[in-house]
Parts: structure tokens; C-alpha cells; sequence
């Protein structure tokens, strides 16, 4: 009887031997779960990474354009005597530029942290455009027309470069012609059209007195001395907590 049952046993062994023991199953599936979450959390990481790069991508390209915009302002810069073709006064930037059409105002500003372009319709009379600057002058960065370029803009300053070297846009530049000791036209010229236009109109009642409008212009044309124009323009702004600095070379036509 022995020897009929030990064939039997041996069948029963080799069954046994060729399966998995629900210790061996869990200890694979939790191997696999691990691998699992080790394969997400690095797919994870590369998308985020690439998201990233993407932003970063488009942030660079966005901020190229900008400054391609900004050397090609000064580039086209266009003195009409009409008004200041070059003027900042700590918040605006403001210069007339040549275009297909005439000359056109271009006003760049960072109000509140928020870095914006605006720029007017193309004129071809002294009037219209002396008009724009002065109406320029009153913008507060929701007009029409304004362009958002960067809202993490936190400060930003303004060199010219005159004679040897830099030297800040705010302070009075070099007059050339016969008004050289009259004041900077860059913030006088404003008010003194203000103040010649309201003379006008008070002064004069006839029918052939000139509009408040044309006093003004007069007025710019008459009183503002000519400062000589800088030979390159440097740009200082901080965005993202980056400080940016930016030189153009004005052209020919700019001098």
C-alpha cells in the first residue's frame, strides 16, 4: 500500500510547484503598482517640465517682438519741430515716428505695473499732431487704443546719449539755434500752450480770433527750444523681478 501512494504524492508536489502563492501574487502586484507610480510621477515631471519650457518659449518671443517694436520707434524717429520728437517724463515715453501715411505719436508708458504702447493715427498737419501730444499728456492707460505688452513691470528708466555718455532723459539736454537759454520744451512747451490758448481766447473776442487749438500750437511752435536729439537711447525696465537693459542707436534721420 506504501508503494501505491507515493506516485500520488509526487503528482501533488509538482502541481504544487507550478502555480504562485497569493504571498508571491500581492508581492508582484505591489512591485508593478510601485514601478507604476515611479512611471508617473516621471512622465509628470517631463510635462511639467515641457509646459515650462513652453511658457518660457513664448515669454521670450513675446518680449523679442517687444523690443523689435522698441528699435523700430527710435529707428523711424522724425523731428517735426512741431513738437518734441523725444520726450519722457518718468512715466510716459513719447516720440513721433515716420510712417507711410505722415507722422504718427507714439506714447510708451508703465503705469501700475503694467507696461503699454499706444499709438496714434498717422497726420500730416503740424495742428493735428501738436493736438495728439497735448491730449497725450492726459492719458491714463485705458484709452483706446492701449497695448498690453508686459503687466509685471515694476520700474523702469529712461538715458540718453549725448557728447560722451549717458545721462538721464529727465534732465535738460543741449539746445541748439538761438533759443538756447530758454527752458526744456519737454514739460514747459505743454503749459506754456495751455496757458497762450487760454490768453487767446480771453484776450481776443473778434471774429478773427484764433481758437484755443491754435494758440496752443502757436504757442508750441513759438516758445519751445529745439534740445539736440541723443545719439542712442537706453532702456532700463524690470520685469518679473529682472532687470532689463536695452541700447538703440538713433539713425540718421533720428539726429
Amino acid at each position: 500500500m506504501n508503494a501505491g501512494t507515493r506516485p500520488a504524492v509526487g503528482v501533488d508536489r509538482r502541481c504544487r510547484g507550478g502555480g504562485f502563492t497569493l504571498v508571491e501574487v500581492l508581492v508582484a502586484l505591489f512591485a508593478m503598482a510601485l514601478l507604476a507610480a515611479l512611471s508617473w510621477q516621471g512622465l509628470d515631471s517631463v510635462l511639467r517640465s515641457r509646459d515650462a519650457s513652453r511658457v518660457a518659449v513664448d515669454d521670450a518671443v513675446r518680449l523679442a517682438t517687444v523690443l523689435t517694436q522698441w528699435e523700430q520707434d527710435l529707428q523711424a524717429l522724425h523731428d517735426s519741430t512741431a513738437v518734441p520728437a523725444l520726450d519722457f517724463d518718468g512715466q510716459t515715453l513719447r516720440l513721433t515716428r515716420r510712417t507711410d501715411a505722415g507722422v504718427a505719436l507714439v506714447a510708451w508708458a508703465v503705469r501700475g505695473g503694467v507696461w503699454q504702447r499706444w499709438v496714434s493715427p498717422s497726420y500730416t498737419r503740424s495742428n493735428e499732431l501738436q493736438e495728439a501730444w497735448l491730449r497725450s499728456q492726459q492719458f491714463l492707460g485705458n484709452e483706446a487704443g492701449q497695448l498690453v505688452l508686459s503687466r509685471s513691470a515694476s520700474e523702469w528708466q529712461i538715458y540718453f546719449y549725448r557728447g560722451n555718455g549717458w545721462s538721464n532723459a529727465q534732465s535738460t539736454g543741449d539746445l541748439q539755434g538761438a533759443d538756447a537759454g530758454l527752458p526744456s520744451a519737454g514739460v514747459a512747451a505743454p503749459a506754456a500752450a495751455a496757458s497762450a490758448a487760454s490768453a487767446a481766447s480771453a484776450t481776443q473776442g473778434g471774429a478773427s480770433a484764433p481758437t484755443p487749438t491754435a494758440a496752443a500750437s502757436a504757442s508750441v511752435r513759438a516758445a519751445a527750444p529745439v534740445e539736440l536729439m541723443p545719439a542712442a537711447v537706453r532702456l532700463v525696465i524690470t520685469l518679473d523681478g529682472k532687470k532689463l537693459t536695452r541700447d538703440i542707436a538713433l539713425g540718421p534721420a533720428g539726429s
